[in-house]
């Protein structure tokens, strides 16, 4: 019977064995070569990766330097604050995240999606990117009570600046506000969410006030749970500074100002340091740090009052009858003036077809120099301006600190404004008139300058022609900045005339007198605007707040050796000696006899009308425009 079944005709055929065998040896080597790229060739890359996802690293926020005044006082401290931080590499679902985070926060969607897309470039994917730099402790418990469900999230607990007196001291200490693009461009050393100084204090000492970060390293499971932690670097504090500023006298001046628009210095004539630099109205520092709302912002921006203005150094003003000292000064230097030489003062003085009158209608009489500052009689200076001219007058002036900024740390100070001839013609195309002369002379015109350059330069007139630089530190050295290009026996002649219109009989300063206490004083008006003849038959009160002049009082204050220099601007608050005398005075009782005297509840009420006022007509004003 034949074999039905041939073996030999059921071999595969050869050459599909061989493809067969080459596509496993193929693929062998496909394997073996992806082996090799993933262990050796990127091998040391993967490692690290995987490590990282196993363990990471978090910065540990250092505190910014503590802040006293020159008593010790605390004024600038550090408080926990709470983040809100996302990690991307641990979050399955980013949009509903954020859509969580907004319920928890208020925070608007949109808002978080155009915060994370714009940031996440610059954070790594296994280190939080912040969300909601503040939050509070309610939403803490929320979202802490709630986390395990959102993969992801993270709370990040860090340093917040906290200002314990709020707007005493906003023009001074500043504030701090998280890092915008330009700051995180010029300091490498900042992250996303990093606070830094923006003003005052806090801006110039950033880098002696932000500290050193510290490193902590950790693992995590794969769900991104935290388990062990070690701390790789400790972080470092930033240096405590402490201030010149006297915290009372600082509460005592801006009181005083309280409800006014102006400024208030206390300068020690022998040292330079600030006892007090106090400007009205304020803003509360801490506002910026627990983060402006966009409406908070307009606000304070749009305030016709300015209360953000560090009146002191960045708001300049005539100088009006304070500035006669230094054409005094001017003439005594030049020989233009003899201190024994009287000029006839009938209430007015013509130059061509305009006439210059004298604040005293009737006049003053025959006046020598004394005289003239004691009871500020303007037609003697006009005859002095006269005869100096803006050469001499500008020249003086510009040696006596005026023109120029005083170099104090703070930022952003102005430099006022002392007028030449080339500065007119340049300024407005016009030549330099004799009349200019005359306005400069009584302080008007186009002089402009700031109450720091006027204590500064009285406090040369107190300490023997020394012009100071004006310290806030408290162990910041006395910097001699230049001298009064005048005599002892010169200086001593203005000097003694401060006196006298404090103690003399006819004296503008007479409300500022302190038993024991040797006390000088200029008062002074500001012309805002030349009045048009139905005003000036107006009483003060019904002058329109913005057409008021401003009132100056610059005084010297001495005793066992101490001496300070004081220099009061209030806005509109139409006469020196009533309108910043009392301001002074307040100072001058505290300094030496420790008396704090409160300002009287009229005086309180009268000044709130009177801000409510001028808020009206700058409003007025704005919505015509």
């Amino acid at each position: 019977m034949p074999n039905l079944y041939d073996n030999g005709d059921q071999q595969p055929p050869r050459s599909g064995l061989i493809l067969l065998q080459a596509l496993i040896l193929g693929l062998f080597c496909l394997f073996a070569i992806r082996l090799w790229y993933l262990q050796i060739h990127r091998g040391e890359e993967y490692a690290l990766k995987a490590k990282e996802n196993q363990l990471r690293q978090e910065p540990v926020f250092s505190p910014r330097g503590l802040i006293r005044d020159r008593n010790g006082d605390l004024l600038a401290v550090n408080e926990p604050a709470y983040a809100l931080g996302l990690v991307r590499e641990d979050c399955p679902d980013v949009d509903a995240t954020l859509r969580q985070v907004s319920l928890w926060t208020g925070r608007n969607f949109d808002d978080l999606k155009r915060l994370y897309g714009k940031t996440r470039k610059r954070v790594k994917p296994f280190e939080p990117l912040i969300l909601v730099p503040d939050l509070t402790f309610g939403q803490v418990a929320i979202i802490d009570a709630n986390r395990f469900r959102w993969p992801g999230l993270e709370i990040q607990v860090r340093p917040r600046r906290k200002y314990r007196y709020g707007k005493l001291l906003a023009h001074v200490l500043g504030y701090v506000a998280e890092a915008d693009e330009s700051d995180l461009e010029q300091r490498k050393e900042l992250d996303l969410g990093d606070y830094v100084g923006k003003q005052g204090l806090e801006l110039v000492l950033e880098d002696r006030m932000r500290g050193v970060k510290g490193l902590t390293q950790f693992e995590v499971d794969v769900n991104g749970r935290r388990l062990k932690e070690r701390v790789l670097k400790h972080p470092r504090a930033g240096h405590e500074i402490s201030l010149s500023i006297d915290l009372e006298l600082q509460q005592l001046a801006m009181d005083w100002l309280d409800e006014e628009a102006g400024a208030a210095v206390v300068m020690d004539a022998e040292t330079g340091q600030i006892w007090a630099l106090a400007t009205a109205p304020s803003y509360d520092s801490n506002d910026f740090s627990s983060g402006l709302t966009p409406d908070q912002w307009a606000l304070l921006r749009d305030d016709p009052l300015h209360p953000m203005q560090n009146r002191v150094i960045q708001s300049v003003y005539p100088p009006g009858s304070v500035f006669k000292h230094v054409v005094a000064g001017a003439g005594l230097h030049y020989g233009a003036i003899d201190p024994r030489e009287t000029v006839n003062c009938l209430g007015q003085i013509k130059l061509g077809r305009h006439v210059f009158r004298c604040w005293r209608k009737g006049g003053h009489g025959k006046v020598d120099l004394e005289r003239a500052l004691v009871e500020s009689c303007d037609v003697y200076f006009y005859k002095a301006g006269k005869k100096l001219t803006v050469d001499r007058m500008s020249e003086f002036a510009k040696a006596c600190g005026f023109g120029e900024p005083t170099g104090i740390i703070l930022p952003h100070e102005k430099a006022g404004n002392i007028p030449t001839r080339e500065w007119k013609r340049k300024r407005f195309g016009e030549p330099w008139q004799g009349g200019d002369n005359l306005n400069m002379a009584i302080g008007q015109g186009y002089t402009l300058v700031t109450p720091l350059q006027v204590a500064r330069f009285f406090g040369a007139i107190l300490n023997g022609g020394k012009l100071l630089k004006p310290l806030l530190l408290k162990d910041e050295k006395t910097v001699v900045q230049g001298d009064i290009p005048l005599t002892p026996e010169q200086i001593a002649r203005l000097h003694e005339a401060l006196v006298q219109t404090v103690e003399g009989d006819h004296g503008t300063c007479r409300r500022i007198r302190t038993k024991g206490v040797t006390v000088g004083g200029k008062t002074g008006t500001a012309q805002v605007v030349r009045l048009s003849d139905e005003l000036k038959g107006l009483k003060d009160d019904e002058i329109p707040y913005r057409f008021r002049d401003h009132a100056w009082m610059a005084a010297t204050a001495e005793k066992d050796g101490r001496k300070f220099a004081i220099a009061v601007l209030v806005e509109h608050g139409l006469h020196g000696g009533s309108g910043a005398g009392p301001v002074v005075k307040a100072i001058i009782d505290y300094l030496f006899t420790g008396k704090i005297r409160q300002k009287p509840e009229a005086q309180k009420a009268k000044a709130r009308a009177v801000r409510q006022l001028s808020l009206k007509h700058a409003r007025t004003n704005a919505d015509a425009h």
